[in-house]
């Protein structure tokens, strides 16, 4: 049964006081290490807050099944104590399904989103659950070897960081992406957003980022060369770019007067 209870998410502000927000949700089976070669390509005038999701990194892993609300409404609980509002939200792949139930359940906390390799549903549900079986009588090693061809990530650093996170924290997660269908919510929202879809990508190949970009009025769809699911580890700097010029496209932060 999952705790739907207070988690207390393990995260890092970090910037100037006052200054707008970016909040930066990551995929499945990582942690806040992953935005690490991306910060150095943001602007230095925006506060940005790393989060690790519940069941992963050092956040809290209760015993699942986990409710996709119960993971928004522990990102939001987190925005509220901090006092963040009007954030930027950046979710890739699981942490863009996060992002998506966020900004349809509180508005007042997202100024615009950037979905990164996202989707309003990953595919059927069974498969979800089969994962969510096989995690936590397995282990994360036969998880790591379906999604790493998947991902198509050259990084050195990523089977290290899947191979940390914690079985049932991932299965419980793949429970949570079993029962999500955000199609619908997601093609009520009304605020700027950016989609980035890593041509490489196969777990979330382009058409399927694209299809839930498109579900929004006015988002914009970017595809990055050399990029599988995570541009954030295999092209920093492109990817720093697109963000930084999405940033100054909708005035986050505002020009001074």
């Amino acid at each position: 049964m999952s705790r739907e209870t207070d988690i207390p998410l393990a995260h890092t502000l970090m910037g100037p006081e006052g200054a707008p927000a970016v909040v930066l949700l990551g995929a499945l089976g990582t942690d806040a290490a992953l935005w690490s070669p991306l910060l150095p390509h943001l602007p230095g005038t925006l506060r940005y807050l790393t989060v690790d999701l519940r069941g992963h990194g050092a956040s809290p892993c209760p015993p699942g099944p986990y409710r996709m609300g119960a993971l928004v409404a522990d990102v939001e609980r987190l925005l509220d104590r901090l006092g963040l509002r009007d954030s930027l939200l950046v979710g890739c792949g699981f942490g863009g399904m996060i992002a998506q139930g966020l900004a349809v359940k509180r508005l007042d906390l997202v100024r615009a989103l950037v979905l990164i390799n996202a989707a309003a549903r990953f595919g059927q549900s069974q498969p979800w659950q089969d994962r969510a079986a096989q995690l936590r009588q397995q282990g994360t090693k036969p998880f790591a070897d379906e999604m790493l061809p998947l991902w198509r990530s050259p990084s050195p650093v990523l089977p290290d960081m899947l191979a940390r996170q914690s079985p049932e924290g991932l299965a419980a997660s793949c429970d949570a992406i079993a029962g999500t269908d955000f199609y619908t919510p997601t093609s009520g929202l009304r605020l700027p957003c950016l989609g980035i879809a890593g041509i490489d990508d196969r777990f979330c190949p382009p058409d399927l980022s694209r299809e839930t970009v498109t579900l929004i009025p006015g988002a914009r769809f970017e595809l990055l060369r050399r990029a599988g699911h995570l541009p954030m580890l295999d092209t920093p700097e492109a990817l720093g770019a697109r963000l930084s010029e999405f940033c100054q496209s909708i005035g986050h932060p505002a020009p001074q007067s």
